[in-house]
């Protein structure tokens, strides 16, 4: 089967469900482990195995006012838990985990979007 790469369609948080700018470049960390290698005194090497959340980064929602979609966004942050983040590729790929908005979100006036970056713990998984 081929690959298939292009436009993220939706990211839904906690129920809501944005759409995706179609030129988002979205970046993925499944989470679960980074690795490195320490050198030992006599020659040999230690595996260090570090573990490390899942994220999305550079996810460009659309931001309708009217609805008052970056409130809620922000509502999100604001939540001291975790929350359902799913996303959905153009291929029909769902990925879903236990998450939270991380950094700014900026909203661009002239593009109705928003800026968001999500991170969580466990694993990405693929549903």
């Amino acid at each position: 089967m081929a690959e298939i790469g292009g436009s993220i369609e939706s990211v839904t948080l906690e129920g809501r469900t944005y759409t995706v700018a179609s030129d988002a470049d979205v970046a993925q960390k499944l989470g679960g482990f980074e690795n490195e290698v320490q050198a030992n005194g006599d020659g040999g090497a230690r595996k260090i195995m570090t573990r490390v959340p899942w994220g999305l980064s550079d996810i460009t929602v659309s931001i309708d006012p009217e609805t008052d979609d970056l409130e809620f966004l922000q509502s999100l942050a604001n939540t001291k838990g975790f929350i359902d983040c799913t996303l959905t590729e153009v291929g029909g790929t769902v990925w879903q985990g236990s998450g939270t908005i991380t950094g700014e979100m900026p909203r661009s006036l002239q593009a109705t979007t928003a800026a968001v970056n999500l991170m969580g713990q466990g694993k990405l998984t693929k549903q």
